[in-house]
């Protein structure tokens, strides 16, 4: 089958655009919420600390008890208690008095300081000072790290170990995040073999199928590799009914090019409806976008680059807007490392390693691994441009 109607890539981006899917949210333990996105903002319900507390193992005082201490008229305190970390003193402490307290202790009532041990001398059930303290000195007051009503944390954050301490730091239990679309994948071709079997005569070991998978992951979706199909209708046709059952959308790579085996295209297209059979960019013209019971279809090329390329321009966006990280696109600005000539009137995807502050062009040709495994991302040579100067500006957009 030749190719249906190539498209700009512009268009192909409106079909993806134009998926009927909506973000949904579930609430999960915060023991789960690990790199997932919040879906809703997130303010302290409490004060932290909840209590004055004392930073320092030393003695709770009233200071205005000491404000005539110095090395000539020292102080003298009683020491009428103590309280450590997770205790709390029963009764108010009084004037002239002071308590033992362990660092984190809540301060008791009457005090409103905390003289390190070191800084006394202890005689008997006596402290002596011989400098004045004041009013907070050795205590973290109430609300002082994160006062009640604080913001914490915005929708559409990744939770990270850090997010995950703060929010269990002010006592959130359960969160409301975004659920993670599920995506089906598929590897066609009857050269791939699946690491671990045999790799016989004219045989490959399947790569799409990982990177993509973990592509998938990667972004915080749900990946369901489903396997290897041949060039066999009736099975790539099994595997596809299969992945719209369980999944949110169905991913196939390979089998999407003009080639008399090259099936996906025609099984779409009986199942459901085919929108995109071929894109005007290189690498990853062999591009298909589809739908099956509304639920969207990609069938990326073959080569390794061309389709994680086509993976990053296209399944990316939509996987992001699912899961609250429209926003989360990695780019920047570099130096072009060398001239690079592209063919006049067509747009070229070139996939670049970064090196301080260059953009060195990979040059292997999209079928080779390491063409995507070496990069970092890629630049956009427009379809007007056939030569890009070294020391020209680009933009990076990165894989992942």
């Amino acid at each position: 089958m030749a190719f249906l109607n190539v498209v700009p890539l512009e268009e192909a981006l409106r079909v993806v655009e134009s998926f009927n899917l909506t973000s949904s949210v579930e609430e999960v333990p915060l023991s789960e919420a690990l790199g997932r996105v919040l879906a809703e903002n997130v303010v302290s319900p409490i004060d932290v600390p909840p209590f004055d507390r004392a930073t320092v193992d030393g003695y709770a005082l009233r200071a205005e008890d000491t404000f005539m201490a110095s090395e000539a008229r020292p102080v003298r305190l009683h020491v009428v208690g103590e309280v450590h970390a997770g205790e709390v003193y029963p009764v108010p402490v009084g004037k002239g008095s002071a308590v033992y307290i362990s660092t984190g202790a809540p301060l008791p009532g009457g005090t409103d300081a905390v003289v390190q041990f070191e800084d006394v001398e202890r005689e008997g059930d006596e402290i002596i000072l011989y400098k004045p303290a004041y009013p907070s000195l050795g205590v973290m007051k109430a609300g002082t790290d994160v006062p009640k009503g604080k913001m914490l944390l915005r929708k559409g954050t990744r939770l990270t170990f850090k997010e995950t301490a703060l929010l269990s730091a002010v006592g959130i239990e359960r969160i409301r995040v975004f659920r993670r679309p599920k995506v089906a994948v598929i590897s066609t071709g009857n050269e791939i073999v699946l690491p671990g079997r045999e790799l016989g005569p004219g045989r490959i070991y399947d790569i799409n199928g990982r990177a993509v998978t973990d592509a998938i992951r990667e972004l915080g979706a749900e990946a369901c590799f489903l396997g290897v199909s041949g060039d066999d209708a009736k099975n790539l046709a099994r595997l596809i009914v299969e992945g719209i059952s369980k999944c949110d959308l169905v991913l196939i790579s390979g089998g999407a090019s003009g080639g008399v085996r090259d099936l996906t295209s025609s099984i779409v297209e009986r199942l459901g409806r085919l929108y995109v059979h071929g894109i005007a960019i290189q690498p990853g013209k062999p591009t298909i976008i589809g739908e099956i019971d509304g639920k969207p279809v990609f069938g990326l090329p073959g080569y390794p680059t061309s389709c994680l390329t086509n993976f990053t321009l296209l399944v990316a966006p939509l996987l992001r807007r699912l899961i609250g990280r429209e926003s989360d696109v990695r780019k920047t600005r570099k130096k072009l490392a060398h001239k690079v000539f592209s063919v006049k009137g067509r747009r070229q995807f070139l996939p670049v390693r970064i090196k301080g502050e260059r953009a060195v062009p990979i040059l292997k040709g999209s079928g080779a691994v390491t063409s995507f495994v070496d990069a970092d991302g890629f630049i956009e040579v427009p379809e007007n441009v056939e030569i890009l100067e070294a020391g020209e500006e680009v933009e990076v957009t990165f894989f992942g």
